[in-house]
């Protein structure tokens, strides 16, 4: 967190994850998994102020750093769940437009975040055109075990972009729906429309997922 402006994302991989606006600008519900310091939660909070948030954290202590970490406090359109992500994507009756998944702890990606049953319980819970944006890290054992599930549970309709100012985060985009992936020109066109009112450089994050079409992320990961 920047001291100076609490609400902005200064870590590269969070604007690129706020790339979910190309494909969905004005979501009505998001979920997040794993608030830590709460960047995400506060920029959509501050941002997308017809949204409404619900941010689950499985750590009580994580939670209780709300103040010190400047997380607004629960209203009638932002709410700081204390429950494990994983079982939280298969409670009834919340269809968010975007879920973002980011709940790495001290020892990584726990492996219940990145099972078949978490992604395909995610896929259900969305809206009907909703998207699914998870951070990975590609020098994990099991990222490509993660990539294979997300592939498999979406029918392949998934995007990855490098993660700006990281050279092991890795971005994934998965969306429900008929619509296909945006061409680049309509991600940078709506990427110009929304830069008004997104600072977080989305024409590079759109340049981001086309490069990412290009790249063989079968054999990235350790040593690779």
């Amino acid at each position: 967190m920047l001291r100076r402006d609490p609400f902005a994302l200064a870590l590269g991989y969070t604007r690129t994850m706020m790339g979910f606006l190309l494909f969905r600008p004005f979501p009505r519900r998001i979920s997040m998994i794993g608030l830590g310091g709460g960047s995400l939660a506060k920029y959509c909070y501050r941002h997308l102020p017809d949204t409404t948030i619900a941010a689950v954290e499985i750590n009580p202590d994580v939670i209780a750093l709300r103040d010190r970490f400047h997380v607004p406090r629960d209203d009638g359109r932002f709410t700081v769940v204390c429950a494990d992500g994983a079982q939280y994507v298969n409670v009834p009756g919340h269809r968010p437009d975007v879920l973002l998944v980011d709940g790495f702890n001290a020892d990584g990606l726990p492996a219940r975040l990145g099972s078949d049953a978490f992604y395909e319980a995610c896929r259900r819970r969305l809206s009907e055109d909703g998207v699914l944006v998870a951070n990975l890290v590609t020098d994990e054992p099991d990222f490509h075990r993660y990539l294979r599930s997300l592939r498999e549970v979406f029918a392949g309709a998934v995007a990855l972009a490098p993660s700006e100012g990281s050279p092991h985060n890795v971005t994934v985009f998965a969306w429900k729906g008929t619509g296909g992936l945006p061409s680049h020109t309509a991600m940078l066109d709506r990427a110009c429309a929304l830069q008004a009112r997104h600072a977080v450089n989305l024409h590079a994050t759109a340049t981001r997922i086309e490069y990412g079409k290009g790249l063989n992320w079968d054999r990235r990961g350790q040593g690779g």
